[in-house]
């Protein structure tokens, strides 16, 4: 009985696994310069899911960032930037946006430059940074996204 109670424990932990993190973002083929999969409906759900839970306190449920995003605060630091079409998210590369979710941003400044925008390397997994960052640019209208495609194919071409 004891080991039965056990394999359908294992087995319900897998199907919950599967479940809230679907197979894709484990087998993401990624095109050249692409790395976000802004278009696939799993990674993008999973990644709207994510953000909600770990990004939306700072970066707005509706991805409009904090008020007066450009002005910087008392402590000298900016506050945090809307990752719609409004901001400046989808100037960058995706291998930029992937590292700068990773590290943080003081981390790729250097130079000590401040930010509260932490590194989540210990919190998210690549493939979860790529579905938060995969479902944020699934919400950019047409003409954004194909200049972030545009920017992705230049920054390969480095």
């Amino acid at each position: 009985m004891r080991v039965l109670g056990i394999v359908t424990g294992l087995c319900m932990t897998i199907a919950l696994g599967a479940a809230v993190f679907p197979p894709s973002l484990a087998r993401a083929t990624i095109p050249t310069g692409q790395i976000l999969l802004w278009q696939d409906r799993d990674v993008v759900v999973a990644g709207a899911a994510i953000y909600a839970d770990t990004c939306a306190a700072r970066h707005g449920g509706a991805l409009e960032g904090q008020q007066d995003w450009q002005i910087r605060m008392e402590n000298g630091r900016l506050p945090a930037p809307p990752h719609d079409q409004s901001g400046h998210t989808w100037h960058h590369p995706d291998k930029l946006l992937i590292d700068i979710v990773t590290r943080g941003t003081a981390a790729i400044v250097g130079r000590g430059y401040e930010s509260d925008m932490m590194g989540y390397a210990d919190i998210l997994t690549e493939a979860e940074i790529i579905a938060v960052l995969s479902f944020i640019k699934s919400t950019w209208p047409a003409e954004v996204i194909a200049i972030h495609n545009d920017i992705n194919a230049r920054a390969a071409m480095e």
